[in-house]
């Protein structure tokens, strides 16, 4: 307000308004306003006015919005479409639409906004992922499916090689697990195992709702030493080659379906073989992929037992997803059946879980739980209670350094008594 007044004594006083406003930093438009009011109303029209505008013609009436609002009283659990087509028959053309029922009831407070439920385990930044050789990252992702001329249903799993662009397959298959595990097991008995792969959110690669994302494909991927990366969801940019080679793929296959399945596979094979020995690549310096793809050494598919640190035990996850803790089971997750997670002793309320050095979480657990399941596992002597199989939970010095590299040298845990600390290191 006082740069209002300011403004208009000086210009009331003789001055020029043009460097008036370029001090003030407003336009001509808005000065002149401010002294269009002023001579009118006084110091009173320098007050702000309301913006709202003096006519509505779009506005509803009130007796459609009372209509409205009667109708959803008497039905409560009618939506904005039924309830538009209930007001059609008496109002007819008069009716308001589903979107200006919709905006009715929302702006009565009629209308109860569903909770979004944001999965437990999501990627937040983008992956940086460097190829440098062959087997360093591949990529893999289903294309859209789409039918042949008979009706089946064709749904390609592709995988392809980051830094040479080699599509190492093509092959119509179902988004379950078994089918894809099949595919990768002769892949690595061709190729190798790479170091990473990259995927997005998808089933079978990843579960959402599982720890750290991990579903049974994924934990075998972890199992046998290769890293996962994972795209954010719903960007397919970050998966760009792959999805660049997706659409190559929809203008010489999908735009052409075959007869069956079983042709429009061998359409695959044939269209695998020419993009990979005879399509030059403008981003390989004019050479085939084949040309490139030459990896230096291929590693067995083999899983190798991980070595966690000497201060982190180790137990199997049964079938059913759970560890036994102090004779309790306690569920970790499914995909991990089969296989030893790390427990990491953090304080006396809390535990740490690790799958080789991917950190699934904190659990927490009970005192006097944990002062029994140390006294246990330091001491192998004491029996238990009941006649169950021996503690699963074990402490296993590593043979070798540990693998484990996201972890601290010495990562945090409860100081035992003297006598716990002696009996351990014994």
């Amino acid at each position: 307000m006082s740069l209002k007044m300011e403004l208009i004594k000086r210009a009331t006083n003789g001055e020029k308004l043009a460097p008036l406003c370029r001090e003030f930093g407003i336009s001509r438009t808005t000065a002149h306003k401010w002294l269009k009011r002023f001579k009118m109303n006084g110091y009173d029209g320098l007050n702000e006015e309301s913006r709202r505008p003096k006519t509505t013609p779009l506005a509803t009436a009130e007796d459609i919005v009372l209509a409205v609002l009667q109708a959803r009283e008497k039905h409560a659990s009618w939506g904005p479409r039924t309830i538009a087509l209930f007001l059609r028959r008496s109002l007819g053309d008069q009716a308001p639409s589903e979107r200006t029922t919709a905006r009715i009831l929302k702006r009565a407070g009629k209308v109860r906004e569903r909770r979004r439920r944001r999965p437990p385990n999501v990627v937040d930044r983008a992956p940086h992922v460097e190829a440098v050789a062959p087997n360093d990252v591949w990529t893999v992702d289903f294309k859209g499916w789409w039918r042949a001329r008979n009706g089946e249903r064709c749904e390609p799993l592709t995988v392809r090689d980051a830094c040479s662009r080699f599509i190492l397959a093509a092959a119509l298959c179902s988004t379950k697990k078994q089918p894809v595990q099949q595919i990768f097991e002769r892949l690595f008995r061709k190729y190798g195992v790479p170091k990473a792969i990259q995927c997005d959110n998808g089933v079978p690669f990843v579960s959402v709702r599982s720890r750290a994302g991990l579903s049974s494909l994924s934990a075998w991927w972890v199992s046998l030493g290769i890293r996962i990366v994972r795209s954010r969801p719903s960007c397919p940019q970050d998966n760009g080659g792959h999805e660049r080679m997706h659409r190559d793929m929809s203008a010489d296959v999908q735009n052409h379906p075959a007869s069956t399945s079983e042709l429009q596979q061998r359409d695959l094979d044939r269209w695998r073989q020419q993009f990979n020995h005879i399509r030059p690549h403008q981003a390989l310096g004019g050479k085939t992929p084949a040309e490139i793809y030459t990896p230096k050494e291929r590693r067995p598919a083999v899983a190798r037992p991980y070595r966690y640190p000497p201060t982190i035990c180790r137990c199997r996850v049964d079938t059913n997803g759970n560890i036994r803790w102090a004779q309790q089971p306690c569920f970790v997750s499914e995909s991990l059946s089969g296989y030893e997670v790390g427990i990491e002793f953090l304080d006396a309320f809390h535990i740490r879980l690790w799958f080789h050095d991917i950190d699934l979480g904190h659990l927490e657990i009970e005192p006097e739980v944990t002062e029994d399941v140390i006294r246990r596992w330091v001491d192998g002597s004491v029996k238990p209670t009941r006649k169950r199989k021996p503690q699963t939970i074990v402490h296993r010095a590593p043979q070798t350094e540990s693998q484990l590299t996201s972890l601290p040298p010495k990562p945090p845990l409860v100081s035992p008594p003297d006598s716990v600390t002696s009996a351990g290191a014994s």
